[in-house]
């Protein structure tokens, strides 16, 4: 049996739908940017420890963008949706790189 929600029921729950895509799905996204970040610039020849300092210093302002970007959607669905997408090629570099290379193996670098 279906539901009708009025019209403010269904606004709040947007929002709510928001509030935690910003959260939890900005915080996820801007972790993985991070994380294909450090790989990317150890790769790349940089110190692993300047690494992870750069793309911690980097991923701040990304979460701000990140959540601005959630609130400024049409839709709660289409927030998510970008999320997902926008997480998916961080997130499949990362998991091939250490399929190809494993994670003890970074600590050499």
């Amino acid at each position: 049996m279906k539901v009708a929600l009025s019209r403010a029921a269904h606004h709040r729950w947007g929002v709510a739908s928001r509030v935690i895509a910003a959260i939890f799905g900005g915080y996820l996204l801007a972790s993985l940017v991070s994380i294909a970040g450090v790989l990317l610039l150890s790769i790349a020849g940089m110190n692993k420890a300047e690494a992870v300092l750069a793309m911690t210093m980097g991923s701040f302002p990304l979460f701000a963008g990140i959540v601005m970007a959630v609130f400024h959607a049409r839709s709660a669905r289409r927030a998510w949706l970008g999320l997902a997408i926008a997480s998916t090629p961080p997130a499949l570099f990362s998991a091939l790189y250490e399929t190809a290379i494993p994670w003890t193996s970074l600590f050499m670098l």
